[in-house]
């Protein structure tokens, strides 16, 4: 069995009740989540050998985390503990025309005060043959960054495939360095790249040309993406595959899903999904991710079926509270093969 290790930040998610507003809330629903954890979780899910590495501080809630995390069969003996916090993120779930909001309270946090050596990676992979990671790790402080970069170099040397979701986060780039200082050296060392419609340009300044995210009115144009695999490959010559999710929004319910890779020379297309009602959409491009790596390394030389299996799985997540895509393989082979009416499994 392949095993998969990820590294990044776990937060303390808190929610809103439903739709209310913040200004409105009460109460908030606790749950836990975070770019990589959530790759992890969908993993394990999935029947991947997993493991999640992190910095966290030695308290009770981080205790909880790491409870939350084995639940669902994620690894956590390589977890470091020092540092002071756990961090936090708020969320307020839009609804129609009103987007939702993300508030951060992340500074300081036990993994944005890690630094290099801390993490002993040659141990940490042995046995390995996956290693993700996403662009929120590095935009937390030079520490994080530097440490990411460690274990990407690290990977290399030991031959394992190397897998990165760009996840642009302006907010989040708050230490002095801009992505684009400190992106591209992690990127060199990267086999898979995953982005979204606008993390390439806002790294990179890679776009497909006429394309505005904002005025799809949900309709997307898969085959224009194929120039962003093309410029991606040509700057990181190491990437194998190239992956772009497509989301078209129509309003904060009503998306349509999609994605396509680039393999350097087929342009493969997913089908489209028409998501009328989205439950929670946090987690959705780590889904696809989960489900990406699951389809790579189960479906072996068939990229159209990894693809389609990734977009499915992220479909399914949209339907699904909390970071973590809490399906099985099953579930979204089902919807693969075309079941989406949604009627009761008895």
């Amino acid at each position: 069995m392949a095993k998969v290790i990820t590294f990044g930040e776990i937060m303390l998610r808190l929610s809103t009740p439903g739709y209310l507003r913040f200004a409105q809330a009460k109460q908030f629903d606790a749950t836990f989540g975070g770019g990589e954890a959530n790759v992890a979780v969908s993993l394990a899910n999935y029947g991947i050998d997993t493991d999640f590495i992190t910095r966290l501080p030695d308290n009770d809630i981080a205790r909880s985390c790491v409870r939350d995390l084995r639940s669902y069969g994620v690894g956590t003996s390589n977890i470091i503990y020092g540092g002071d916090r756990v961090g936090i993120y708020f969320l307020e779930t839009g609804a129609v025309a009103r987007p939702s909001k993300v508030v951060y309270d992340r500074a300081g946090s036990s993994i944005a005060t890690i630094q290099k050596g801390m993490i002993d990676w040659p141990a940490v992979f042995a046995g390995a043959d996956w290693f993700h990671w996403t662009g929120i790790t590095p935009a937390l402080s030079q520490g994080a960054a530097d440490v990411c970069l460690e274990a990407i170099q690290a990977a290399g040397r030991l031959g394992i495939t190397v897998s990165c979701d760009l996840n642009y986060r302006k907010n989040l780039w708050k230490y002095g360095k801009q992505a684009s200082e400190i992106m591209p050296a992690l990127v060199e060392g990267c086999d898979i790249i995953l982005g979204n419609e606008e993390d390439a340009d806002k790294v990179f300044g890679i776009k497909p040309e006429g394309f505005d995210v904002t005025a799809t009115g949900g309709a997307i144009d898969q085959k224009r993406f194929q120039s962003v695999g093309e410029q991606l490959m040509a700057r990181f010559p190491r990437a194998k595959k190239v992956i772009i999710t497509l989301r078209g929004s129509i309003n904060a319910n009503h998306n349509t899903w999609g994605g396509v890779l680039w393999d350097g020379k087929t342009l493969y297309q997913s089908p489209r999904y028409d998501i009328t009602h989205i439950v929670d959409r946090v987690g959705g491009g780590d889904s696809f991710m989960g489900g990406l790596i699951y389809g790579l390394l189960t479906y072996k030389g068939d990229d159209q079926k990894a693809l389609n299996f990734a977009v499915a799985a992220s479909c399914l997540k949209h339907t699904i509270f909390g970071d973590f895509n809490q399906v099985t393989v099953k579930e979204v082979e089902n919807l693969m093969a075309g079941d989406a009416s949604g009627r009761v499994a008895r």
